[in-house]
């Protein structure tokens, strides 16, 4: 990347402060451009769920991995817990979402309150042998008494698939048949997944993250404190195919020693540590055994680390100073934080950044963890707390004394609860994945680079006012 003119400013920069100028380019199609990142994670969209409570979940991991991207389930999750997770993850289908299934005999009550944990929201009906049998929407429920059983609202005019139907041919025979959504069985009729016609169009857009052995890739995070190195060879022994330690402040002796520890055990998957926001914390970080360091400091919607202590740095510099001093070491950084609009998520690849972090933009989807809430206007929403806040404190020290908590929940550097309302044009997070990896490919091909690498080495990055930034969005009225 260079800027405009060779003017690099003297003062930092957010992704608000920089566009990106279109160059001469050869690629003739957004879907020509790899976005397979380089880091070693085996990402195939340069997306990392950010290990947050309130958002990284197994639906949300299961879902991500599925289009390309790695979910970080966070340090706080007990382990057997993650190993639970990431053999579920690592379990299922690489084409279709795992459906909810329900007996005939389960009541309308115990299906509205499943529905709303899938974007397709659909209940798949089933008998004792795991046959589909019947279809439930909140369409079918809307208005019935709530203990009817659902035998008795099932749509049972199936259009059922065969579970090793070609994605293009599923689409064709969805869209014929004028149907949303249809189960895949396999050879004995027994439920495999669910598909959907949109569904069906990303599973030829989009390649899963799969490890070695086709499986599912999920990515788990361990803290700096107590057994790093017991915790993280768990984690490792569960199967998970990307190691975070994490702890909000990254350059200081703790965790240059958990790394240390972490880099001892000779992992086999990518070591990724931080944050840090300067090229000396990055240098720490590699020399003690680091794969990758997430930078960001105070730029998370959830973080109030800036406001109460001052401590942080512009987001789009902080990348870019990074990214700079671990390739001279031949190591990546990811972009943690900061990203409101899929203009951030390419500004951070231009500087750099072989993966960018996205946390609390997809707390309000259907996959979060969540349960999903309505507000006295009718908006449906998910709660969302930062890692660092009072609330997460909470949860991080459950075992710890009475005393030990009371005073820990003192110091408080992050959102306890916030109203993450979902998009209705956009409810799911694949619905977003499309909306970024979209922008995404035609920065690439306005750069003229077909692939990351070429991105961040070709991107011509120039600054602007606050006036050019609002110059640059849509309006949803007429201005007279």
């Amino acid at each position: 990347m260079r800027f405009l003119n060779d003017l690099q400013p003297s003062y930092d920069l957010t992704y608000d402060d920089v566009f990106m100028v279109p160059s001469r380019s050869a690629v003739g199609s957004r879907q020509a451009v790899d976005l397979s990142s380089p880091d070693g994670t085996g990402t195939t969209i340069p997306l990392v769920v950010a290990n947050m409570t309130a958002i990284a979940g197994r639906r949300m991991a299961e879902t991500v991995a599925r289009r390309g991207g790695l979910v970080v389930v966070p340090q706080d999750i007990p382990l057997d817990v993650v190993a639970d997770v990431t053999s579920w993850v690592k379990a299922r289908d690489l084409v279709f979402d795992t459906p909810i299934t329900l007996a005939p005999t389960q009541t309308v009550d115990e299906a509205l309150s499943l529905l709303p944990k899938r974007a397709h929201g659909a209940g798949v009906v089933v008998d004792d042998k795991q046959r589909p049998v019947g279809i439930v929407t909140e369409h079918d429920l809307t208005g019935v008494d709530r203990f009817t059983q659902l035998s008795e609202v099932m749509s049972r005019e199936l259009l059922v698939i065969s579970a090793d139907t070609d994605p293009r041919e599923a689409f064709n025979i969805l869209d014929g048949a004028h149907r949303k959504l249809a189960p895949a069985v396999d050879e004995q009729g027994r439920l495999v997944g669910i598909l959907t016609r949109t569904g069906a169009l990303r599973a030829t857009l989009y390649t899963p993250a799969t490890d070695a052995n086709g499986r599912l890739r999920i990515a788990a995070a361990v803290g700096v404190n107590g057994d790093v190195a017991g915790k993280a060879a768990q984690l490792l022994e569960a199967g998970v195919d990307t190691l975070v330690v994490d702890t909000a402040h990254g350059h200081q002796e703790s965790m240059i020693s958990a790394v240390k520890a972490v880099r001892a055990l000779s992992p086999s998957v990518p070591v990724v540590a931080g944050n840090v926001v300067a090229a000396a914390g990055v240098r720490d970080l590699i020399e003690a055994g680091a794969d990758i360091v997430k930078v960001g400091v105070g730029p998370g919607a959830m973080c109030t680390t800036r406001m109460m202590t001052g401590v942080g740095r512009p987001q789009f510099s902080a990348v870019l100073e990074c990214a700079a001093e671990a390739a001279r070491f031949g190591r990546h950084v990811w972009a943690d934080g900061g990203v409101r609009h899929p203009r951030d998520v390419a500004m951070a690849l231009a500087a750099g950044a072989s993966n960018v972090m996205i946390g609390s933009w997809f707390a309000g989807t259907y996959e979060s963890p969540g349960d999903l809430q309505q507000s006295a206007d009718g908006r449906f929403y998910k709660e969302s707390f930062g890692m660092a806040s009072a609330r997460a404190v909470r949860n991080r020290t459950s075992e710890e004394s009475a005393y030990d908590r009371a005073r820990k929940a003192l110091f408080e550097e992050g959102i306890s609860t916030s109203r993450m309302f979902l998009d209705p044009a956009r409810p799911g997070v694949e619905d977003l994945i499309d909306s970024i990896i979209a922008g995404v490919r035609s920065s690439c091909t306005y750069a003229g680079a077909a692939s990351l690498e070429e991105f961040a080495e070709r991107a011509i990055v120039g600054i602007q006012s606050a006036a050019g930034y609002a110059e640059g969005k849509p309006l949803s009225s007429s201005w007279s």
